[in-house]
C-alpha cells in the first residue's frame, strides 16, 4: 500500500503471521507441515495457509511478538507497523480461551497496539508520530471465533443477545483505536463459516450450517451500521468494509468462474472433507492446491487469499467492499 506509511493488523487466524508461536500452551497454532508448503523456502510460519494469508497480500508487517524478541531492531521495525492478530481470539474478552487454552484477545491486542503508539512518539515526537498514526492503515478481521465458540460450546445466549454483546463491544474496540489516532478502518466481514470444510464434517450429509452461514449475515449488517454510527461521531474516521460472505458464497456457487475445482473439501486435513482436525504431517494433502477454496478445516488456500485481498483492494461498486475499496481508502490524508 503506497499511500500509508504504516499498516497495524488485528483479528484472527485469518490474518495472524506467527503471533501464537509464542504463546506459551496454545493449541491454535500453524507453526508445523503441511503449513507454509508454498511458503518461501517451504517454512511453517504459523500462518494458517500453505503460503501467504490475505494480511500478507495487504501487505502485513511482522507479528508484535516477533518484533519484541529482537530488541535492536524493535523501534526501526515498528515505525512500518505491527502485526498483533492471533489465532483463536474474537471479539469477546473470552472467546478462544476454552478451546485453544491461550491466545491474544483483540483487547490485549489494542494494549499491545497502545505501547506501540507510545513508542512511535517517543521515536518522532508528539507532531510526526500522530500524523504517522493517523495516516496508517488498520485493517481488521474477527468474529469468526465468536460464534465457533457459541456452536461448539452451546453457551446459553439466545442469537439477539450474542449480536447485540458482539456489536456494542465491537464498537467499543473500534472506538479506543480511534482514540488512540487510528482513523483509517479496512474491516473484513466474517465468511460462509456454516460451509467451511471443519462444519460440514459433522453435519450430516455434509451440508452447510445455515445457522452459521446466518450469523455471518447478520453480523456484516450489524457491523455495517456500527461502523456508520462511529464514522458520523468520530470526526476524520474512515472506513471500508469488506464483505468475505458474498465473496465466498460466490465462488462456491460458481467455482469454475474463479478457477476452482474444489470448494467443499479442504486440501490438508483427515476424515470427511478433510474437515476432521487441522493439518498436520500425518494429513492428506493435495498436489493442485490453487484449484481448492480451502487449505485445512477453517482456512482459505493462499490462491483464495489473494483473490479475496485483490477484490479488498480493488473492487469497484458496493459488492464486496462498502463504501470505497481498501485503496481508496488508503488515499486519505490526514
Amino acid at each position: 500500500m503506497a499511500d500509508v506509511p504504516a499498516i497495524f493488523v488485528f483479528g484472527d487466524s485469518t490474518v495472524d503471521v506467527g503471533t501464537n508461536n509464542y504463546l506459551h500452551g496454545s493449541l491454535a497454532t500453524a507453526n508445523n507441515p503441511y503449513y507454509g508448503i508454498d511458503y518461501p523456502h517451504h517454512v511453517a510460519t504459523g500462518r494458517f495457509s500453505n503460503g501467504y494469508n490475505p494480511a500478507d497480500f495487504i501487505e502485513s508487517p511482522p507479528a508484535f511478538l516477533a518484533l519484541v524478541q529482537k530488541q535492536s531492531t524493535f523501534k526501526s521495525g515498528i515505525l512500518r507497523g505491527v502485526n498483533f492478530a492471533s489465532a483463536g481470539s474474537g471479539i469477546l474478552d473470552d472467546t478462544g480461551i476454552q478451546g485453544f487454552h491461550n491466545v491474544t484477545s483483540l483487547t490485549r491486542q489494542i494494549e499491545q497496539f497502545q505501547t506501540v503508539c507510545g513508542n512511535i512518539t517517543q521515536i518522532l515526537g508528539d507532531v510526526k508520530g500522530s500524523k504517522l498514526i493517523a495516516n496508517a492503515f488498520y485493517f481488521l478481521s474477527v468474529g469468526s471465533n465468536d460464534f465457533f465458540d457459541q456452536f461448539r460450546f452451546n453457551y446459553n445466549i439466545s442469537t439477539p443477545e450474542l449480536i447485540a454483546d458482539l456489536s456494542d463491544t465491537f464498537t467499543i474496540h473500534l472506538q479506543n483505536l480511534y482514540n488512540l489516532g487510528a482513523r483509517k478502518f479496512g474491516i473484513c466481514g466474517i465468511p460462509t463459516i456454516g460451509c467451511l470444510p471443519g462444519i460440514r464434517a459433522v453435519t450430516p450429509g455434509g451440508a452447510c450450517n445455515e445457522t452459521l452461514n446466518g450469523y455471518a449475515q447478520i453480523f456484516f449488517n450489524t457491523t455495517l451500521s456500527l461502523l456508520q454510527d462511529l464514522s458520523s461521531a468520530n470526526p476524520g474516521m474512515n472506513f471500508s468494509l469488506g464483505n468475505y460472505f458474498l465473496m465466498t458464497t460466490g465462488v462456491i456457487d460458481n467455482p469454475v468462474a474463479s478457477g476452482f475445482v474444489e470448494v467443499e473439501a479442504a486440501c490438508c486435513g483427515t476424515g470427511p472433507y478433510k474437515g476432521g482436525y487441522k493439518c498436520t504431517q500425518n494429513s492428506d494433502v493435495c498436489k493442485k492446491r490453487d484449484e481448492y477454496l480451502f487449505w485445512d478445516w477453517f482456512h482459505p488456500t493462499q490462491k483464495a487469499s489473494e483473490m479475496a485481498a485483490l477484490s479488498l483492494l480493488y473492487a469497484t461498486g458496493q459488492e464486496f467492499v462498502t463504501p470505497i475499496n481498501f485503496t481508496t481508502l488508503a488515499t486519505i490524508q490526514h
